[in-house]
């Protein structure tokens, strides 16, 4: 199952639950304009992805997004917009995924939790956030 939370047309969270699943081998939930990109792969046993490398691409970056990969527990994520008004709150499970695309986020711990955060770098400290 996918969650997108928004306010009007903007995104500002997807959630992809553990329950997911896709036929074909890619889904990709974000927009190509997001400067994170979130997916969901399906390959059967056998299959070969061929190696690779990346290619150096330059890309600009304005604002940071989030993916967070809950592995045990349980997290409430609350959700506010660029005002720092408050939209909604959701609750995540073990094997939950969430990208926080845009406005503001708090979260409350439910269940001791163990989760693992992916973000554009370098991380910036106290400078790359305003708390509130």
């Amino acid at each position: 199952m996918i969650e997108v939370i928004k306010n009007g047309e903007k995104i500002f969270a997807i959630i992809v639950r553990t329950s997911f699943k896709a036929s074909g081998p890619v889904h990709f939930f974000t927009p190509n304009t997001f400067s994170q990109q979130l997916a969901y792969m399906s390959h059967p046993e056998g299959k070969v992805i061929q190696a690779h490398v990346h290619n150096p691409v330059a890309r600009e970056v304005f604002y940071t997004q989030e993916v967070l990969v809950i592995k045990r527990g349980c997290l409430r994520v609350d959700l506010y917009d660029e005002q720092q008004c408050y939209i909604e709150s959701k609750v995540l499970l073990a094997g939950d995924v969430i990208l926080l695309a845009s406005g503001g986020h708090g979260f409350e711990v439910l269940e001791d939790v163990e989760m693992i955060e992916v973000k554009q770098g370098p991380y910036a400290g106290e400078g790359d956030k305003t708390r509130f």
